[in-house]
């Protein structure tokens, strides 16, 4: 009989097909096999989290992690550490802002060793800028990036300068022949405003003369294409139109996007660095709705942490999206489809993003009624809202850590 490393249990265990009592057997830091709650799984520790859901762990797609002032590897260790508290049990950092910024092998290697004792794993996407050719993007991938991004404006500045529509084109074109995908800050440099730092500057037509240019781009070379981060409802049509015309392309949206009305904003909230910007209640609204149709072009959400810009998110990312998720209908299977399901198909991330045998027992105990108030003096957009939904534990590869990262004895210990 298999002896299990451990066996989390619980009442709702978000699986591959759907939400159901289940248990779950972790031999090795990997799934070994998902059965019944009451099964007999002899483990040398079982953990039962009761009516505590189980979920998989998010995978964070286009993390911020270097801070102005802050080493490289003090700034992994803090994104890694609130990581764990939001649930997050995989970052996927963003090349720019950065020192150095991740456009060759080399920073991408400074970022690596980095961020190497973070405590969740930090990989790594691409920074692709108007001087970048097909070799360093090859060797980028070479060395371990999972994916690339660009910029139509000043998604990266101040290290990344944006791309016109021939060298979009061109990237995307290298970029479809190395098998990957390209992310995009869709904003339109031409019709943002001077100086591009309010919303007012930085109007929906910004992100809708953007998408045109990345479909018309994505059309002519086949390339697969993520718009990141997407905020403006009024373009949503026009994203789910390019699946039809054959234009391989999605999109992911943020929890401040979709929580945080422009007019709910305290004249001081960090919400006000966004690029784009948080935009109108009734955007929201519509953007909840572009989210929450059938088979939505708008496949994750992603935390949109960005301290250099003041944007401190990931530790409530989570709770922020299901506190707005569940009044609208949408359930815990939504919740992990949305946060690691689809971030790690898109990726390529074939061991990570769900519960099921053989995948990476990366795993989330979260609790959909508990109340959390936010502290007032947080640093992020969220500070002194109560929201519904707390991370209980996280476990890496089977092991399980604490609130502030450090490991807790044995794989599974008790909640």
């Amino acid at each position: 009989m298999t002896v299990f490393d451990s066996v989390v249990r619980s009442r709702r265990v978000v699986a591959a097909d759907g939400v159901a009592p289940a248990s779950v057997g972790v031999r090795d830091g990997r799934i070994e096999a998902v059965d019944a709650y009451g099964a007999d799984m002899p483990a040398r520790e079982v953990t039962d989290l009761g009516d505590v859901a189980l979920l998989p762990g998010a995978v964070d797609v286009d993390t911020g992690a270097h801070a102005p002032g802050q080493g490289l590897a003090e700034s992994y260790r803090l994104v890694g550490t609130a990581a764990l508290r939001g649930g997050v049990t995989c970052v996927v950092a963003s090349p720019a802002p950065a020192r150095p910024a991740i456009t060759c092998a080399d920073a991408l290697q400074t970022h690596q060793r980095a961020a190497a004792p973070s405590p969740v794993p930090v990989l790594f996407l691409g920074g692709v800028t108007p001087g970048t050719g097909p070799l360093d993007l090859a060797d980028l991938q070479a060395a371990g990036a999972v994916a690339f991004r660009c910029s139509l404006s000043d998604g990266g500045a101040p290290d990344m300068a944006s791309l016109g529509d021939a060298r979009l084109r061109k990237s995307m074109a290298e970029l479809a022949a190395l098998d990957s995908v390209l992310l995009v800050h869709a904003e339109d440099a031409r019709e943002l405003g001077t100086p591009p730092v309010s919303a007012e500057q930085r109007p929906p037509r910004a992100e809708r003369r953007g998408l045109e240019r990345v479909i018309a781009a994505a059309r002519v070379v086949g390339a697969r294409t993520h718009v990141c981060p997407f905020t403006a409802a009024e373009c949503a049509a026009l994203l789910a139109a390019a699946g039809p015309i054959g234009v391989e392309l999605s999109a992911q949206t943020c929890p401040h996007y979709l929580c945080l009305p422009s007019e709910s904003l305290a004249q001081d909230s960090p919400a006000h660095a966004c690029r784009p910007p948080v935009r109108s209640d009734a955007n929201r609204r519509a953007l909840w709705s572009a989210l929450l149709a059938e088979e939505s072009s708008i496949t994750t959400v992603g935390s949109g942490h960005l301290p250099a810009h003041g944007l401190y998110t990931l530790e409530w990312s989570l709770s922020a999206l299901w506190t707005a998720a569940h009044r609208r209908g949408g359930g815990l299977a939504d919740l992990a489809r949305w946060t690691a399901e689809a971030p790690a198909q898109l990726l390529g991330l074939g061991g990570k993003g769900r519960i099921a045998a053989g995948f990476d027992a990366d795993l989330v105990a979260f609790d959909p009624l508990a109340r959390v108030a936010v502290p007032g003096v947080d640093p992020s957009p969220y500070a002194g809202r109560e929201l519904v939904g707390r991370v209980e534990r996280v476990w890496i590869a089977g092991r399980g850590t604490g609130p502030e990262g450090g490991r807790v004895g044995s794989p599974a210990d008790g909640p």
